[in-house]
């Protein structure tokens, strides 16, 4: 991780706001032959006491969890939209250009669960995304056979965080007036500049 002081948060609970905002993961691991793997799911952040743990489930017999079950150690990583910054919108010249960007990296062992946490995980995952309690939607508003029959295709489990580093790149190190300057001109951009730039105001 690109690990400089200046681009830090200003308190641990913007980390935390920035990874419940942004659930949708990569989770990195090795296989046995000690190639990497990697996979994109969503998950839930649970703070217990002063332990962080990331929650989340996996289809069974793929390569990174055949990966994760023998070698448990994992990265999952935090992201959201990033931008290009164009070197013209700062007052000092002849720097080159860059990209603003906020990451956080979470380092863990996974530990796969049973049945009856799959059971419910799937319930509080669900219900965290689906805004209405009574859409049939709702785990527990789907057919018993299709949501045993499907249970059997997944694992879940459960990660406490060991180590959580983050970047949030957002031209701290540039003066006032190039951070006006790349603010304003983000916030002309596309969705993704714009998402930058309120991050920058914030």
């Amino acid at each position: 991780m690109y690990d400089i002081s200046y681009y830090k948060a200003k308190d641990h609970q913007e980390v935390i706001d920035f990874m419940q905002a942004n659930p949708f993961v990569t989770i990195c691991g090795v296989d046995f032959n000690g190639f990497p793997v990697a996979t994109q799911i969503p998950i839930l952040i649970n703070q217990v006491n002063s332990k962080l743990i990331i929650s989340g489930h996996l289809m069974r017999k793929q390569d990174h969890t055949k990966s994760f079950e023998i070698n448990n150690n994992v990265l999952v990583i935090f992201s959201a939209p990033s931008a290009f910054v164009s070197a013209s919108w700062y007052t000092v010249k002849g720097i080159a250009s860059t990209w603003n960007y906020q990451s956080v990296h979470a380092v863990g062992k996974m530990e796969m669960k049973g049945q009856d946490h799959l059971y419910t995980l799937l319930s509080e995952l669900t219900a965290h995304f689906e805004k209405d309690p009574n859409a049939p939607t709702q785990v527990k508003n789907l057919d018993p056979t299709y949501l045993q029959e499907n249970m059997k295709a997944i694992i879940s489990f459960e990660i406490e965080v060991t180590d959580l580093k983050h970047v949030f790149k957002l031209s701290q190190n540039r003066d006032d007036a190039s951070h006006e300057n790349i603010k304003n001109e983000l916030s002309n951009g596309t969705s993704a500049c714009k998402h930058i730039a309120a991050a920058m105001k914030r």
